[in-house]
């Protein structure tokens, strides 16, 4: 063979391997929020290296990807919730393959038709739902099916700066906080704090916000057995119970119990900056906290941080709001391999669930809650109830994040004063039943 005959076999045989299927990539593409740092953890594959939700979340995509050279991952980070951004995507038919939804919002899509059911897929992988915890499965199944793979459950808790609690005189003699057991005794206890340290017992995020107060809101209508979505499609909030949590954080406004005008990330540097003493925040800073916790000079670090769930603060049910993290698909026609792509992807997070329970937030299997390396991480002693106290609207309540928006926005005009508390009650509850009307 000539040298130029020689040189043309070799092109040809590399032009068939490149179009050969065989060769080629199989793409997914995976859309998620929880924020960008690339900078940090942009090429980062050693997942134990990573802190936050952020961080652990892109190493472990990075991880995937490197695993797996025949699936070329296509990464969109959206602005959380990103919801607006999906809803337009599948009015266009351009929606993502994977991508994050909360166990909440499952419902709004599953509904429609768009998402696909995961049940065999996953048992393709041997993943089944008897391997998620409680709150998981409950999260996930939808008319008898798995429509998203749980990663995790979380709630808000009480992240405590210990050092400002000693001050106050607010700790047991075995180094634990005291948290209040009442209505009446959380206002005494923050008159307490704030006599004694000069500051706001809260650290609130109430600047342009609305999950909090909702969250808020869910919590002590749980522990007062208040059935205020027994019919998925009406709901009561103009009630005594809902009165007795509106006018109780209204006090703590009023009374200057907590910051005011503090938006989300503001609210995290002001509690860092020891400027409050319970920051009002969920599972997912638990890690970070700790790790500010162990840093020679920041204001955790003088006194020590404490992390609970909310305190029962009524004589009903132990139980307090919580929702979950999962990974969606979205039905279209898909290869043989894409499906298959697929099936690994989520295989592979349902085995690394113990990575991201690092963040802070409870795991979705149960052989991770049980293990002895969860159990061991910081704080999982006091957090570890969320597993049972954990309570989810019912999933058969659509729209959660629109009403979480009307909840917060009457609650927020309610304690500010812009409103009186029981017509702030009576809008909310017309502007939701509205909204559920109109489905």
């Amino acid at each position: 063979m000539t040298l130029r005959k020689l040189f043309l076999a070799t092109i040809s045989a590399a032009a068939v391997m490149m179009a050969s299927p065989s060769f080629a990539a199989t793409e997914l593409q995976v859309q998620r929020f929880f924020g960008a740092c690339d900078a940090d953890f942009g090429k980062n594959t050693d997942v134990s290296k990573a802190v936050g939700e952020c961080g652990i979340i892109t190493s472990l995509i990075n991880k995937f990807a490197a695993d797996n050279p025949d699936i070329k991952v296509n990464v969109t980070t959206v602005e959380w919730p990103g919801y607006d951004q999906l809803t337009a995507q599948f009015a266009s038919g351009d929606a993502p393959d994977i991508v994050t939804i909360h166990e909440s919002v499952l419902s709004d899509y599953q509904s429609k038709g768009l998402l696909m059911p995961l049940d065999d897929l996953l048992k393709t992988v041997g993943v089944t739902p008897d391997q998620f915890t409680g709150a998981a499965k409950e999260g996930t199944t939808k008319d008898g099916k798995i429509y998203g793979l749980p990663i995790d459950n979380w709630t808000m808790l009480y992240h405590i700066n210990m050092d400002l609690f000693k001050q106050a005189g607010l700790v047991n003699a075995d180094g634990t906080p005291i948290l209040p057991k009442s209505p009446e005794e959380l206002l005494a206890q923050a008159e307490q704090f704030k006599q004694k340290t000069g500051k706001p017992y809260f650290v609130q995020n109430l600047a342009n916000e609305t999950a909090l107060y909702t969250r808020n809101l869910y919590t002590y209508l749980f522990q007062q057995n208040s059935d205020f979505f027994a019919d998925p499609k009406h709901v009561k909030f103009n009630t005594p119970e809902a009165k007795k949590v509106v006018e109780m954080y209204k006090a703590i406004f009023d009374k200057g119990y907590t910051t005011k005008d503090l938006d989300y990330g503001g609210s995290i540097n002001a509690f860092l900056a020891g400027e409050g003493g319970v920051h009002l925040n969920g599972t997912w800073v638990v890690g970070d906290y700790n790790a500010q916790s162990e840093k020679p000079g920041t204001a955790l670090n003088k006194g020590g941080y404490s992390v609970y769930p909310y305190p029962q603060l009524f004589s009903g049910a132990k139980a307090q709001y919580a929702d979950g993290h999962t990974w969606a698909v979205s039905k279209k026609d898909r290869s043989p391999e894409q499906t298959a792509a697929i099936g690994k992807f989520l295989k592979f997070f349902a085995d690394n669930d113990f990575e991201w329970s690092r963040t802070g937030h409870l795991p979705a299997y149960k052989a991770v809650i049980d293990s002895a390396k969860f159990k061991a991480l910081p704080h999982r002693d006091t957090i570890a109830p969320i597993a049972t106290l954990g309570k989810p609207l019912p999933s058969e309540v659509q729209r959660q994040f629109a009403i979480q928006d009307i909840v917060g926005e009457e609650m927020s005009a309610a304690i500010s004063g812009q409103k009186p508390v029981d017509q702030a009650l009576a809008d909310m509850e017309s502007r939701v039943n509205e909204l559920l009307a109109n489905l």
